[in-house]
């Protein structure tokens, strides 16, 4: 099987339904091996569900649109949060250079699984950890760039403490009809239309987690903002997926 026609075939479908890529992001897609990834129809433009997990398989024309928006360039320094299987981590590290990305994702079997998937498709300086991903990666801050595989009604404070000063976050962001977005100096600066992410976990709520405690990041991220009292902020903030 020729790995690489596929890559092309699908590529080619990707712009047909896309539009035209950016140049850089084209190539990465034409070179990371999916297929070291995701062993079902790899080159297929279909979203998946991890195996053990049950966590979302991104397809390559949604792992193309978050890639585009993040618009990385050479070298720059940069946070995946959500790593899952490590596909979106392994384009980025084919623009900027493996040694420059770092991810983190809070399911322990899925941090095991995308270094081992790194590692065989040739990314193996990506470093992957297991971490909540709202608290980020503080040790190798700031980012120039933060990706975000997962919704939230705002980025995570921390993730925006992280941010070098002319960096770039993107994010789903909305609890039921969600947007990507770019973030910059706090405020969305570009939009890219409707998209659908299951929402950032906390400690407690990955696969094989017997407790929910979302409130462990609710409280000290609405700690001292007098204005959310008694506005119901509380149900907007908790239901953030389908019950």
């Amino acid at each position: 099987m020729d790995y690489a026609v596929l890559r092309e075939d699908m590529v080619d479908g990707l712009e047909l339904s896309l539009g035209p890529l950016d140049e850089t992001v084209g190539l990465a897609l034409r070179t990371v091996p999916r297929h070291e990834f995701v062993a079902d129809a790899p080159y297929e433009n279909r979203t998946g569900e991890h195996r053990d997990t049950r966590t979302t398989i991104l397809s390559p024309s949604t792992a193309t649109r978050l890639v585009s928006a993040l618009s990385p360039d050479p070298d720059d320094s940069v946070l995946v949060v959500g790593a899952g299987v490590g596909y979106t981590a392994a384009l980025v590290a084919e623009i900027v250079g493996d040694a420059n990305v770092h991810a983190v994702d809070i399911t322990r079997k899925l941090v095991y699984e995308a270094r081992s998937n790194l590692q065989k498709a040739g990314y193996g300086g990506v470093l992957v950890d297991c971490r909540d991903g709202a608290d980020g990666l503080p040790e190798y801050a700031p980012f120039d760039r933060i990706l975000v595989e997962a919704s939230a009604i705002r980025p995570p404070r921390h993730l925006l403490d992280q941010l070098a000063d002319d960096g770039r976050l993107v994010m789903p962001m909305g609890v039921g009809d969600q947007s990507l977005v770019a973030f910059e100096d706090d405020e969305v600066v570009e939009t890219f239309g409707p998209i659908s992410f299951k929402p950032l976990l906390v400690d407690g709520e990955q696969t094989g987690s017997i407790v929910r405690n979302r409130t462990k990041r609710e409280d000290p991220e609405y700690e001292g903002r007098g204005w959310h009292a008694g506005t119901g902020w509380e149900q907007e903030w908790i239901d953030w997926g389908a019950r």
